[in-house]
């Protein structure tokens, strides 16, 4: 069993905290999509639902950009425990003494204090997984890791409130929800026995974790973040102007939420697919090539589709498709990235995790302000041309080995990487 997991790129020694992290997604994930209306049917104000979730977002870029330090500090197993402790005592707090009283001071901290949860935990897991999968294989060790990562947060949460709640009600769904984390952390922290290098382990200190700020000092560090930054504008951004302008075609709101759903079912396998073409290829040849180049071109053709074919359903489906596709091109960026300061690579997690982050304030920003004058085919081509720029800093991605070779930057793949670190048995 152990080396068909291995064939397949799931490292085997981690394979229960891929299990883990799927239980725990789909107990975050329970509340997608109906958390805002359900609140505003019990009388909540929009704004006021807008301002929690907002507090809950910010939450969660703060325990995102920590977990890789504090992983490189505490381990694993603690920061992923502390993420399951966070989770359960804002559930409880939430759930149990927020929402049946709708008292909403108390729904504000508890909520805050849930989205600490799930970056302490998924996070730090990624973090893990540099750790300890073989660098050959850690392009689809990561494929594998955002596959299970969406799997239980976009899919099957979503789909299993939507059988649940008929049956059980909301604040049943979401006590559910714990029960997920809880199992899941259990298989993810204890049954998984992996173990991080005493090598890897720095003392814990307040300087240590001011790593997370001070590396960016390090130019290829901060290129490192922008290319991150640059990953997630389309997905982020895209919901807030495109069914306004699909509407003007004739889509619905119901035809644009099923084309977009859809886009992430394709896109959690086009994960497993580019974290292994990463691997053959090079981590920088797919982050630059699909991730930047194809992802700029397809976002164009989604502009250009609807003027084309008008209201046609399956064919603006299947563009946007195109989207889940090219986005997966930035999977071996999660691989490449704690190699670009192996000295200190839970501090390079975090400023990975916070590049996430800013995708979901940057990217609706850019939509804010250039929506009104440029129109959508104005933002989309504001987006495309980042993600080109995106592919232009990718070769400067260069590990230390590298810059102390002056290697051409044209190499730019996993391949090179590993040539650096001795590791050289997978070149295509």
């Amino acid at each position: 069993m152990n080396r068909v997991l291995n064939r397949i790129g799931l490292p085997s020694n981690l394979v229960w905290g891929y299990v883990g992290l799927v239980l725990f997604m789909v107990g975050d994930g329970v509340e997608q999509g109906w958390l805002s209306p359900y609140l505003a049917s019990r009388g909540i104000p929009v704004p006021q639902t807008a301002l929690l979730i907002t507090v809950y977002g910010i939450t969660v870029a703060i325990a995102a950009w920590l977990s890789g330090v504090l992983v490189q500090t505490m381990g694993p197993r603690r920061v992923m425990l502390a993420g399951t402790v966070a989770f359960v005592m804002g559930t409880i707090g939430f759930v149990g003494l927020g929402i049946p009283h709708l008292n909403w001071p108390v729904m504000l901290v508890f909520y805050a204090i849930r989205g600490i949860g799930y970056p302490l935990f998924a996070y730090s897991f990624l973090t893990w997984i540099n750790y300890s999968a073989p660098v050959q294989r850690r392009g689809l060790a990561a494929g594998w890791y955002w596959f299970v990562f969406s799997l239980g947060l976009s899919v099957i949460g979503p789909f299993y409130s939507s059988f649940a709640i008929p049956l059980i009600g909301n604040i049943s769904v979401l006590w559910t929800g714990g029960i997920f984390v809880l199992v899941g952390s259990v298989l993810g922290v204890f049954v998984n026995r992996a173990k991080v290098p005493t090598s890897e382990m720095h003392q814990f200190s307040l300087r240590e974790v001011s790593k997370a700020v001070t590396l960016l000092q390090r130019p290829v560090i901060s290129l490192g973040l922008a290319v991150k930054t640059i990953n997630g504008l389309a997905q982020y951004g895209l919901p807030v102007f495109m069914p306004i302008y699909l509407a003007t075609f004739g889509f619905s709101t119901t035809e644009w939420l099923q084309m977009w759903g859809l886009v992430f079912t394709v896109a959690i396998f086009a994960n497993l697919f580019f974290g292994y073409v990463g691997d053959k290829i090079g981590w920088r040849r797919t982050i630059a090539g699909v991730g930047g180049i194809a992802y700029a071109a397809v976002l164009i053709v989604v502009f250009i589709t609807p003027h084309v074919v008008g209201h046609n359903f399956p064919v603006m489906t299947t563009i946007l498709c195109l989207c889940g596709v090219t986005m997966a091109g930035f999977v071996p960026l999660s691989a490449l990235f704690p190699l670009l300061a192996p000295d200190n690579k839970g501090a390079a997690m975090s400023i990975l995790n916070l590049g996430a982050g800013l995708s979901t304030f940057v990217a609706p920003a850019l939509a804010a302000v250039f929506f009104a004058t440029l129109g959508a085919g104005g933002v989309i081509g504001i987006y495309a041309a980042l993600y080109v720029v995106s592919a232009i800093l990718t070769p400067f991605l260069k590990t230390p080995e590298e810059q102390r070779a002056g290697r051409p930057t044209s190499e730019t793949g996993a391949e090179s990487v590993d040539a650096d670190l001795e590791t050289s048995t997978h070149r295509p």
